[in-house]
């Protein structure tokens, strides 16, 4: 639903005033995309992952176990990051829509009218009897 003239006119004179206040913060805010937050993220998870790798191998080298598994754990770890910043940043995320928005296309239209699942089952069993 689109803005009223009066709201419209409220939220630029918020935007002026957070301009005036913190033009640093406004500027980042405003140019930033939230996909190169993740971007980085998974940058980061990349060196984390390569770090993890070279900390196991030195455990195993130095026969340090320990060391090998605290390695392995950082892999994980940064592996586990990784891929959930990939998922945030391709759309995959576990967020909710925004009440208002479309769904994606096919997702709402499964999910939509399902009951219970029993109720899809005894569904599927007369869909199945019927055919016969």
């Amino acid at each position: 639903m689109p803005l009223s003239e009066h709201e419209q006119r409220l939220l630029d004179q918020i935007e002026q005033a957070l301009y005036a206040e913190d033009p640093k913060w406004a500027n980042t805010v405003r140019i930033s995309d939230p996909r190169s937050h993740y971007k980085r993220r998974l940058i980061k998870a990349s060196i984390g992952f390569a770090l993890g790798v070279v900390i196991m191998m030195v455990g195993v080298v130095m026969s340090l176990i320990p060391l090998g598994v605290g390695g392995f754990v950082v892999m994980l770890a940064a592996c586990l990051w990784g891929l959930s910043s990939w998922k945030k940043m391709n759309g995959f995320g576990d967020t909710a829509p925004a009440s208002g928005t479309a769904p994606p296309p096919g997702k709402q239209a499964r999910r939509g009218n399902r009951g219970s699942f029993m109720e899809r089952m005894e569904e599927r069993w007369r869909r199945r009897h019927d055919e016969r």
